[in-house]
């Protein structure tokens, strides 16, 4: 279920969206937020990642952390063990340079590594905060209150009708402009939630975070799958 959970995360992390023929009061709140995010060099966010099953009686949930620079499509994504208290126990790690990809499995002491699809189709933390320009429709369904906030409610439908869910649900700050959270209904009956913790734009990072170094793992496997 962990692998799962995890392919889950990347696939919401990674979907993007249309404005043609859309709704446009969904398009106007949208293009705000983008256009928010393009000044932006680097962000980092904690999140927390749900998975909600109720017919099969499942609901798993993970925390983690994304550090993204969009411009030149890096990011790392670091997935951390389930734990009450103490410092996080990292799990897994999911990084990428823009063109190559490594994915450590903590575990197993073992890096998986790939060279990026920029196909459109693979997997793009990098491109969160901008996951609504090419390939979905999208309409504005309202707003909502939850502790003195107000959020912007928009769902969104692919056109491809093979894709493995059916819609997801953006709840985006009406203040700030920023994605909150975004939840995913897939064919199954599962419920993927995404929710930002915290949310630092700018954030000083070193190119370096960007790459794996295998000297800093002992003992660790390196698999190459390129």
């Amino acid at each position: 279920m962990k692998k799962l959970l995890i392919f889950s995360l990347l696939t919401i992390l990674s979907v993007s969206y249309s404005f043609a023929q859309k709704d446009a009061d969904a398009k106007a709140i949208l293009s705000k937020v983008s256009a928010k995010y393009r000044l932006y060099d680097a962000v980092k966010t904690d999140f927390v990642f749900t998975l909600d099953n109720q017919q099969a009686g499942v609901k798993e949930t993970q925390s983690g952390t994304l550090i993204a620079r969009s411009k030149s499509n890096k990011f790392k994504v670091t997935l951390y063990s389930p734990q009450t208290t103490g410092k996080p126990d990292v799990a897994q790690e999911i990084i990428s340079d823009g063109k190559t990809q490594w994915t450590y499995l903590k575990k197993d002491n073992e890096v998986q590594v790939s060279n990026v699809d920029n196909s459109g189709e693979g997997l793009n933390p990098a491109k969160i905060f901008t996951i609504y320009e090419h390939g979905y429709k999208y309409i504005y369904t309202g707003e909502k209150k939850m502790g003195g906030t107000i959020y912007q409610e928009i769902d969104l439908t692919p056109e491809d009708d093979k894709k493995s869910f059916f819609k997801v649900r953006l709840e985006i700050d009406k203040a700030k402009k920023q994605i909150y959270s975004a939840l995913i209904f897939d064919k199954n009956g599962n419920r993927y939630t995404y929710t930002l913790k915290t949310f630092v734009p700018n954030v000083a990072v070193a190119d370096n975070v960007f790459t794996f170094d295998p000297k800093a793992h002992k003992g660790v496997e390196v698999v190459d799958l390129r």
